[in-house]
């Protein structure tokens, strides 16, 4: 079955994943995957204003982030991470969590898979999580749009800079990295050699992937996760917070275990899996909405139960 945006609709049960809605879920990747958004482009100005516009509408106040970085190559970015907290549930002065998500694309991609998909679950939740936030939650919760991870990771680090230096007690964090592409044929997952195995070769799976101080998070996500029906969930914990294994570092989330934060990977495994990775045929009708569907309400569940019981 097919959505009037384009994006594939499966045959899954969705009927018991509450309220996520992939009519949504499909819109936002439509809108977003228009057309290719590298940093500083005018493409990703309008997509963070979308996002922005989104989040507003849910009742979540928006807060502009400008930084300035230097690439590895040595060239100078401007970029601008969009960080949102709840009007009714700020809770900024105890302990928090983070969901993130990166804005940009690759400048030849349209990213519909990366990282279109992860922003579409991120603002499925901000829609949702409000309506069921825990009275007495443990812990407070900001949303980031990052920017410029395509240029190694540098949105992350300038929020785990800013979290650092504000003396924020942050309790983890998860990046919602490429949540979109399934293939359930044989064969279609690949692995690293290490792996090889060890897990699945079909790829049908979303996959938590943390470093040795994410071991409680692992766990909290990984249980809260497999309580969606139709969703497959493997999980990994590196050690060396990924260096021998650099695919696992490859999102926001490696900066905060850098900095001694616990935090995940939530992901479909990227290139391991999609043939569109960073090519211009990642685009919104290769993408599975079902699998989003159930990805983002596995997250949505895992993270009340957090909220309101903590880490």
């Amino acid at each position: 079955m097919e959505d009037r945006t384009g994006l594939q609709l499966g045959n899954r049960d969705t009927a018991a994943n509450m309220d996520v809605d992939p009519q949504r879920l499909a819109a936002h990747v439509a809108r977003i995957a228009a057309s290719p958004r590298p940093g500083e482009s005018e493409e990703l100005r309008r997509c963070r204003a979308y996002v922005t516009e989104c989040l507003e509408a849910c009742g979540w106040i928006v807060t502009r982030h400008p930084f300035d970085a230097t690439t590895a190559e040595g060239a100078s970015l401007e970029g601008i991470n969009l960080v949102a907290r709840h009007t009714e549930h700020p809770q900024a002065a105890g302990p928090q969590f983070c969901v993130g998500a990166h804005l940009d694309s690759t400048p030849n991609s349209p990213g519909a898979d990366d990282n279109a998909s992860a922003v579409a679950g991120m603002l499925e939740i901000a829609r949702l999580l409000p309506q069921r936030w825990p009275f007495e939650a443990e812990l407070g919760l900001e949303l980031v749009a990052f920017d410029l991870e395509e240029n190694m990771m540098l949105g992350g680090a300038e929020h785990v800079r800013r979290t650092a230096d504000a003396g924020i007690d942050l309790r983890g964090m998860i990046s919602l990295e490429m949540i979109g592409y399934c293939d359930a044929s044989a064969g279609s997952q690949n692995l690293p050699r290490q792996l090889v195995g060890k897990y699945p070769d079909t790829g049908d799976f979303i996959a938590v992937i943390g470093n040795q101080n994410s071991g409680a998070l692992i766990d909290r996500f990984a249980s809260g996760m497999k309580r969606v029906r139709g969703l497959p969930v493997e999980t990994l914990q590196v050690p060396s917070n990924g260096d021998y294994l650099q695919a696992t570092r490859l999102s926001d989330h490696s900066p905060f275990w850098d900095a001694g934060y616990p935090a995940l990977m939530i992901t479909d495994t990227s290139f391991l899996r999609n043939p569109n990775y960073h090519m211009p045929s990642d685009t919104p009708e290769t993408l599975d909405i079902d699998f989003v569907t159930l990805v983002t309400q596995g997250c949505l569940l895992t993270l009340q139960s957090i909220l309101a019981e903590g880490l």
